[in-house]
């Protein structure tokens, strides 16, 4: 008798969500098909270099490292069964939904993206994760002045330094990985700078004791600030970022109980590299086309990682900021969850019981931490006229303000008509929150029917057999 045929579920994302979902369903009669931008699997957290850089010791920049050699060894093994297909350096631009059981994932091929390609699936999983909140500041716009994550992915990917003498700053437990990459590679790291106040971690001590493994994980990051003399200041941020032509140096100045600098309090300090971050917002465009609910910054997913699109389930940083090892428990459940549905079965949550634990638990720590590490309150009035917010349209924080002061806009969508802020070739995923505190109004989903930039020709071929399965 011939096997019935196993459903197929397309994973879009090989991050840590998209490999622990994809290996999970392709272990209970799932046929994955795994797609991704990148060379390599891995996501950012996972980043590789290059086979051609030849490096020795790759695991030198990561930790987690034992996780990251199980999930390889298993998507290699479906690989080579047939069970995962995995289609790297394919740009997802769109999912559509065919009918409820029958959905068509478009994508740009190659990296210059100018290629079709098309795969069908009966369900769809997104993990697409989240991407750096940039907060602008004068001279923030220099060369030599990059994002915290951009840092590390040149230290992961392309093994080079972004410089010889960095200044991390901003908020976010990105910033000590970062600084510590850093300093560990070679560069003199000048200074950590984080806003937010020690004391309010301290404040909610019980609630992170009962995660040790994160507090430990803390404890080394800090020796190893510690061991490579990394200055560490805290409740303190960047205002200014100075040079002829590139970065020379950074002023930075203390912060007051509300969130604004304190006069008097600025300090120079040269470098060539400023990283610099304020934490993660979700990358949610494809579900938001898909007509996903949006809960906040973040998709909506129950308790099996479904969305409230039939045949859609999200996981990882797409549906809340929480690191890796949350990715992973919420990946497994997806792809759990949608093994059994897809095969016609209600899931047995026996099987996922334990990642639900580790979900339930770290879901809790990262609220607990979400709070201390928010941007200064007050980081919108130290914005000159003259800094330029939407880098894309090159259009100043004197624009915004003249369109909410002057010309009547109370949303970032009239904004944006006024003023073309966010009409740029990143369609406001780095100016959004920006150009929303200038406003004085909550961000909002964009609904952007696309979730990237898409040629006329590409789109004008969507319905032809050329663009057929990749």
């Amino acid at each position: 008798m011939t096997p019935p045929e196993r459903p197929r579920l397309a994973v879009v994302g090989a991050g840590p969500a998209g490999l622990a979902a994809a290996l999970a369903a392709a272990d209970r009669h799932v046929d994955v098909t795994l797609i991704d931008s990148a060379p390599q699997a891995g996501g950012q957290f996972y980043r590789q270099p290059a086979d051609e850089f030849g490096a020795r010791r790759p695991g030198a920049l990561h930790h987690q490292w034992r996780t990251w050699e199980r999930l390889r060894d298993g998507l290699a093994r479906h690989t080579v069964t047939g069970h995962i297909r995995h289609l790297t350096d394919h740009h997802v631009w769109f999912v559509e939904r065919e009918s409820a059981a029958s959905y068509v994932v478009h994508a740009l091929l190659g990296p210059e993206q100018e290629r079709p390609a098309t795969v069908r699936a009966a369900g769809v999983l997104i993990a697409t994760g989240g991407y750096e909140q940039v907060l602008p500041f004068p001279g923030w716009t220099l060369p030599g002045v990059v994002t915290a994550g951009g840092a590390q992915a040149m230290l992961k990917g392309g093994l080079v330094l972004p410089g010889r003498t960095a200044v991390v700053a901003g908020t976010g437990p990105l910033l000590m990985p970062v600084a510590v990459g850093l300093a560990a590679a070679g560069a003199k790291v000048a200074a950590l700078v984080e806003s937010a106040d020690p004391h309010a971690f301290a404040r909610r001590a019980p609630a992170l004791a009962v995660h040790p493994g994160k507090l430990a994980e803390g404890a080394r990051y800090a020796a190893e600030l510690l061991r490579h003399r990394v200055p560490v200041t805290v409740r303190h941020a960047v205002v200014a970022a100075e040079g002829d032509g590139r970065l020379e140096a950074v002023v930075v100045a203390a912060l007051d109980g509300d969130g604004r600098v304190r006069p008097g309090t600025e300090r120079r300090i040269p470098c060539d590299t400023l990283a610099v971050g304020h934490g993660m917002l979700p990358h949610t465009d494809l579900a938001e086309a898909l007509g996903c609910r949006i809960d906040g910054p973040a998709v909506y997913a129950d308790d099996e990682q479904r969305t409230d699109v039939p045949g859609v389930w999200a996981a990882g940083e797409t549906t809340g900021i929480g690191g890796a090892a949350l990715s992973l428990a919420e990946g497994r459940i997806a792809g759990l969850s949608a093994a059994a549905r897809l095969n016609g079965r209600t899931p047995d949550t026996r099987s996922w019981a334990a990642a639900a634990r580790t979900r339930a638990g770290l879901r809790r720590f990262f609220a607990t931490v979400e709070a201390p590490y928010t941007p200064p309150a007050h980081w919108a009035e130290q914005l000159a006229d003259d800094t330029v917010v939407c880098r894309c349209e090159e259009v100043p924080a004197g624009a915004v303000r003249e369109a909410v002061d002057h010309l009547g806009a109370g949303d970032v969508r009239t904004v944006k008509l006024l003023t073309r802020a966010g009409m740029g070739w990143c369609q406001g995923r780095m100016c959004g929150p920006a150009v929303a505190a200038l406003a004085g109004c909550e961000p909002c989903p964009a609904r952007r029917p696309f979730a990237r930039p898409v040629p006329l020709g590409v789109l004008a071929r969507a319905g032809e057999d050329a663009g057929a399965d990749s």
